[in-house]
């Protein structure tokens, strides 16, 4: 059982490479919502509760997994035994984006305005749009060590984008890698 096999409807052929990397979110999200009212603990007798409890917080994670770009691909990688998430050799490899990273990270701190702020973020999310088409052709394509780059990559433009949007003037900048 897969996060994937929760949503027949809005993910008919399953997990990359058989199925898409990218997924309709308002279906999942419509499939997500059906599912819920299913299993919800209040619909189920005394007996059942425990059963339809456990089932809805699956479902709740196979959700929150699947309708976030960078989780869905750490989610696929765990599958083929690779932890992006957790595995510190799975840092920066490319000292270019290493590079970027940490003059993002100099951009956002020296930044005065919101304004500024504002174009970073544009520069940032297509960044993140990018970097998730990549993903989605390695997947597609089987490309795991491809996939593994580039959601290690995505990590870093994720984690740019919540600096930005936590940006307040003056304040230090904490990235997470």
């Amino acid at each position: 059982h897969t996060h994937y096999t929760f949503f027949p409807k809005s993910i008919p052929k399953g997990a990359p490479p058989g199925g898409p990397f990218a997924i309709d979110l308002n279906a999942l999200k419509r499939e997500f919502l059906q599912l819920q009212a299913q299993a919800h603990p209040d619909m189920h007798g005394h007996i059942n509760k425990k059963k339809a409890e456990a089932l809805s917080a699956r479902i709740n994670e196979a959700y929150k997994t699947l309708q976030d770009p960078l989780k869905r691909a750490q989610y696929l990688l765990s599958l083929r035994g690779i932890d992006v998430a957790e595995d510190e050799r799975l840092k920066v490899e490319d000292p270019e984006l290493l590079m970027t990273v940490l003059e993002t990270r100099e951009e956002i701190e020296a930044a005065q305005t919101e304004d500024e702020i504002d174009a970073m973020r544009e520069i940032n999310e297509q960044r993140v749009e990018e970097s998730v088409g990549i993903l989605t052709n390695a997947f597609e394509e089987g490309d795991i060590e491809g996939a593994k780059n580039e959601a290690v990559k995505l990590r870093y433009w994720i984690n740019i984008r919540e600096s930005l949007h936590a940006w307040e003037k003056g304040k230090p900048v904490v990235l997470i890698h």
